[in-house]
């Protein structure tokens, strides 16, 4: 977060970044054991063919079968250390099978139908307003017990 910061500060910007942030964190106990709970997936990256954007080039919630993931998920246009690491093995930000063996040995019931990609954006009223909404929408819409987040 320091080197934002300082990042923003030689860019020029008047004040520092502000994260979003919240102060009552808008998360809930499980109501079942996790042994039993359908667990959504949920990335920051993008799909392969970039279906999370609409005409204008506006960034929108995006979901995929946890079936049938791609072997590759678009990274390279959010903002992340390129030097120190890569996200060539998606396993290390959306580990769709790592889940699945933790369902076969019981510590969750299995993943829902579908694993879902939120975007990366520099508005807090889109992430807040429209993308979280639509989000949580589909996450009930699979009948989600729980969801792992993934940032990138």
């Amino acid at each position: 977060m320091e080197r934002t910061r300082l990042y923003y500060r030689a860019l020029g910007y008047g004040s520092d970044y502000v994260w979003s942030h919240y102060q009552d964190v808008p998360f809930a106990r499980l109501g079942k054991p996790l042994a039993e709970a359908r667990i959504a997936l949920v990335s920051t990256s993008s799909p392969p063919d970039r279906r999370n954007r609409d005409d204008k080039g506006v960034k929108h919630v995006w979901s995929l079968p946890s079936d049938a993931p791609p072997d590759r998920l678009l990274t390279h246009d959010l903002a992340w250390d390129k030097e120190t690491t890569h996200t060539r093995d998606r396993e290390s930000f959306l580990p769709v099978e790592a889940a699945r063996s933790l369902a076969r040995e019981g510590v969750f019931a299995g993943l829902t139908e579908h694993f879902h990609g939120i975007p990366t954006e520099y508005s807090h009223r889109k992430t807040i307003d429209v993308d979280a909404p639509e989000l949580v929408q589909r996450l009930r819409d699979e009948r989600s017990d729980g969801v792992l987040l993934f940032p990138i």
